[in-house]
């Protein structure tokens, strides 16, 4: 009953608060800021201080309990069908292997490059107990991050993702134009082709991000793993210890 309270009186304040803005906008069309109205403002927020944060408090809560709904549908959907979360994501390891890791990861990321050197290490030692498999999250802040996921994209579709995906990591300094053609190039793939499908590459890695966005992923590298003892969000360093379990 307190609770209820408590939010009845944080809502009767902002109602007030929206209210005294719904009459002062039509009276100032143009625009310009309303002495009286300021000044309003500014005393409810002097007496009321709490409401504001408290209501950024309560809106923070409800998106995490968002977030949480949505890693855990997203669980029980890894568990229900893998396939279908896995779609046309690349993978390595065992096909038939009970272990599922989800790595969300970024070529210019210097964390993920350093989860990649302990995967690199980590995955011949469990080939056929684990499943890796890469989604694409290249960050707004990492410009070559969306160039090379597109490159890697395209090196996909002539099968050659996880050797173009180790060669971005190995050279992550050097990444750009020249770089990507010449993995490429080593690898011996159709250049005309590769160049086409880094244009059509886009809206694959999208689905990547929307998946990443929904999940609430702050940051690369992010791990979910899914196995008979373990399931949910993991630190790299943590992986191997889980797999020991699950064996």
């Amino acid at each position: 009953m307190v609770k209820v309270f408590h939010y009845l009186r944080i809502y009767l304040i902002l109602a007030w608060f929206c209210l005294v803005l719904g009459w002062s906008f039509p009276v100032r069309a143009a625009g310009y800021p309303n002495p009286q109205l300021e000044q309003q403002v500014l005393e409810v927020l002097r007496k009321h201080p709490e409401v504001i944060i408290e209501s950024v408090q309560a809106y923070q809560q409800q998106q995490q309990q968002q977030v949480n709904q949505s890693r855990q549908v997203f669980l029980q959907d890894l568990q229900a069908n893998t396939q279908a979360i896995i779609a046309n994501s690349p993978t390595t390891g065992k096909i038939s292997a009970k272990t599922i890791l989800i790595e969300f990861s970024d070529f210019q990321c210097p964390y993920c490059a350093e989860a990649h050197k302990k995967l690199q290490e980590l995955l011949p030692k469990y080939q056929h107990e684990l499943k890796l498999v890469y989604k694409h999250l290249p960050l707004p802040n990492h410009p070559e991050a969306m160039p090379a996921a597109k490159a890697a994209w395209a090196a996909n579709e002539q099968g050659k993702f996880w050797q173009y995906h180790d060669a971005l990591f190995s050279n992550q300094k050097q990444l750009g134009e020249n770089l990507y053609l010449d993995i490429a190039k080593k690898l011996n793939l159709d250049m005309e082709k590769f160049n086409s499908d880094r244009l059509l590459a886009e809206s694959a890695i999208q689905q990547d991000m929307q998946l990443a966005q929904k999940l609430g992923i702050p940051g690369t590298p992010f791990f979910v793993m899914n196995g008979k003892n373990y399931s949910g969000a993991i630190q790299v360093s943590d992986i191997e210890s889980k797999l020991t379990n699950n064996t």
